[in-house]
């Protein structure tokens, strides 16, 4: 497995290719300087395509594309791709600068093929460190052929994104279950059966839940929406709380101790979490609209958390057991169809594990992000995307934060700003003022 002396040798490997490695890709494509290699496992660019609902649009504006932040001037802008497929000024005349869902998923798609340096149909197998080259050595398989290829690199970024939460009450259960990742696959055969229930509170739920809802004429099913929360939150988005996405709010989270981030970490899932305002108005009027021909075949159900899941499979039928929190009461519902919008789990990718104890790991078993974003015991030499709400706050997951993380990356690895990072930029302060306030 050594490293020979006629293997070439990266500057850095990245290992995934959702928007946060691509938007790096991007940034490190001008740079002589920095010679990289991104591995993907798909064989071409694809970000939630199962979510690709033709009314769904990002939370957040075009700005938080994936270069405009650290680098206005990029050929990789999302302006410069409205401009090449001549649709520039039709956005600016539609004055909503949310791009659709679709629409960014064709832009990232558009920059991944003006990159050279993107190896798609790669799937990682495993990473292990060479002692004597002093390198990373990244086995995957090649999807074509089924050839197992190596690339070495000085370093590595791991973006492979975070995999479908399943609730423990739900793992194992038999049937057609499915989590919302693969919602557009399955939605004929939900639509098929006589009922669906959708669990979940956050935007994908409440996505599948209105599209669903806006067939339920036309299908005749009976449609459930249950949350464990006590109600359906909108997500926080004014200005002020919109500060806590700023290089100060990841110096103060970054810097409390690690019991204080963790508690933290549950009480902010709706600052990135919750449901667009819009949307969640939007589903209201839907209902009201369809109730004037008489009750919609609807419940929503909040408060209530699935405790309990079986299937029986001779009826085609789910039975689930919730519990009320405020009223402290168990219930039972009753589904031919579940959709599991739950979510997703910070756990690192297995091909990490020959390599274990070069990385850093906090009290609870999750990787230990530092401040500039590497989990190595050098400090150095692996860096993480996404997947650390636990140490970089809502930061971690948000668009508009990839710009300024794969700048401090990038400084990471070749030794200098190359793109200027902002580090003041917040009014407010977010710790306890060290002096006296007169």
């Amino acid at each position: 497995m050594p490293a020979h002396a006629t293997d070439e040798v990266h500057d850095f490997v990245a290992i995934g290719l959702g928007p946060f490695n691509l938007g790096l890709a991007c940034l490190t494509a001008p740079l002589d300087e920095l010679d990289g290699v991104f591995l993907e496992a798909e064989d071409r660019f694809s970000w939630h395509p199962d979510m690709m609902l033709d009314f769904a649009t990002l939370q957040v504006p075009f700005m938080a594309d994936l270069v405009t932040l650290a680098d206005p001037t990029s050929p990789y802008s999302f302006l410069n791709y409205l401009k090449e497929k001549g649709r520039l000024y039709s956005f600016y005349i539609r004055e909503r600068f949310y791009p659709l869902r679709a629409e960014y998923n064709d832009y990232c798609r558009w920059a991944a093929d003006r990159l050279t340096s993107l190896r798609f149909g790669h799937r990682v197998e495993r990473v292990d460190f060479d002692e004597s080259a002093n390198v990373y050595v990244v086995t995957s398989e090649r999807k074509a052929t089924g050839d197992r290829v190596r690339h070495y690199g000085r370093h590595l970024v791991i973006g492979t994104g975070t995999p479908p939460h399943i609730p423990d009450s739900c793992r194992g259960l038999k049937g057609d279950v499915i989590h919302n990742s693969a919602y557009l696959s399955n939605k004929a055969a939900l639509q098929a059966k006589e009922s669906v229930t959708v669990v979940g509170s956050g935007q994908s739920a409440a996505e599948i839940y209105y599209d669903l809802l806006g067939d339920i004429d036309t299908h005749g099913y009976r449609l459930n929406w249950v949350t464990r929360s006590p109600r359906f939150f909108p997500l926080e988005y004014t200005k002020l709380t919109l500060e806590m996405t700023s290089p100060e709010y990841v110096d103060y989270y970054h810097a409390l101790p690690e019991a204080t981030r963790y508690r933290l970490e549950g009480q902010q899932k709706m600052l990135s979490k919750g449901i667009d305002a819009d949307l969640i108005n939007g589903i209201y009027d839907l209902i009201y609209q369809k109730n004037l021909a008489g009750p919609v075949a609807t419940r929503l159900l909040t408060n209530s958390a699935v405790h309990s899941a079986r299937y029986d499979e001779a009826e085609g039928l789910y039975t689930l057991g919730l519990h009320h929190s405020e009223q402290d009461r168990e219930f039972t519902l009753t589904t031919h169809g579940l959709v599991l919008a739950t979510g997703y789990s910070c756990t690192p990718p297995a091909f990490l594990e020959p390599i274990r104890d070069r990385l850093r790991w906090d009290s609870q078993g999750r990787l230990d992000v530092a401040r500039n974003y590497s989990v190595d015991i050098r400090g150095r030499g692996v860096f993480l995307q996404n997947g650390a709400p636990h140490a970089h706050s809502v930061t971690s997951p948000d668009l508009g934060m990839g710009a300024y993380r794969n700048s401090s990356i990038i400084r990471e690895l070749v030794g200098r700003e190359v793109y200027p990072i902002e580090k003041t930029i917040a009014f407010q302060e977010f710790g306890a003022p060290e002096d006296v306030i007169a």
